[in-house]
């Protein structure tokens, strides 16, 4: 049997075609990190807050969210810095009615307390993508908009009902993990945490503050939900 030859040309375009293709997958790899990525979400969520169980015992509340987000590689690499923002929608766990309760007919001032709030955040995050996982962990910026209801003076008597907002900033982290499922669809998993200081409740036509507290409550979040990359890949 004649042992098997191969020119060296043949040998030498192999090579050059292997190269070429290592040469195109790292532009093709080059150019999907590089682009700026942006997309939108939803999901589900379990929120644990003290303030919650100070006042009611119970601290679990579920709600939905929606949010908009946007990425960008740093330096060709895998690593990515993500800006994102969410509104929250908590649906009540409690509902505090003062009317319901044995006043002997005179008026109270405190009416009505329900935790139904939204819940307005921000976050910064820094990502890292491995085949199509994506681990990621940041900082953020929260709003909540609490309400209480309040008697008001009318006419000098206490007979208007007004609402109460609570309008603190709260600053937390969080963490969590993306996986990819389709080229454009990505579900998540997310823990954020933050405190809020002096809780406290107002309303623009009184100059006090009708509620508040010198307490340092850590509210935190379960958020699952599912991801769409708008941007081309």
């Amino acid at each position: 049997v004649l042992p098997l030859t191969i020119p060296e040309t043949a040998i030498k375009d192999i090579y050059n075609e292997e190269l070429d293709k290592q040469k195109s997958r790292k532009i093709i790899k080059r150019k999907i990190f590089n682009t700026f990525q942006y997309g939108i979400e939803a999901g589900i969520g379990f929120k644990s807050s003290d303030l919650a169980k100070e006042i009611s015992g119970k601290k679990q509340q579920f709600g939905e969210n929606i949010g908009i987000w946007g990425s960008k590689n740093f330096f060709s690499s895998p690593l990515s810095l993500m800006l994102s923002a969410n509104v929250y929608h908590w649906n009540s766990s409690f509902d505090l009615d003062a009317n319901k309760e044995d006043t002997d007919q005179q008026p109270l001032l405190f009416q009505r307390f329900n935790n139904k709030h939204f819940e307005y955040a921000l976050q910064l995050k820094v990502a890292y993508e491995w085949k199509n996982i994506r681990p990621f962990a940041g900082i953020l910026v929260n709003k909540n908009i609490y309400k209480m209801q309040f008697m008001v003076p009318e006419n000098n008597v206490l007979s208007k009902l007004d609402d109460f907002k609570s309008q603190q900033t709260n600053i937390g982290f969080s963490f969590g993990l993306q996986y990819r499922i389709l080229k454009h669809f990505l579900v998540f998993a997310e823990y954020q945490q933050y405190k809020m200081k002096n809780f406290s409740l107002k309303n623009s036509s009184f100059d006090f503050d009708i509620f508040k507290t010198n307490n340092t409550f850590v509210e935190s979040k379960i958020n699952f939900g599912i991801s769409y990359m708008i941007s081309k890949i």
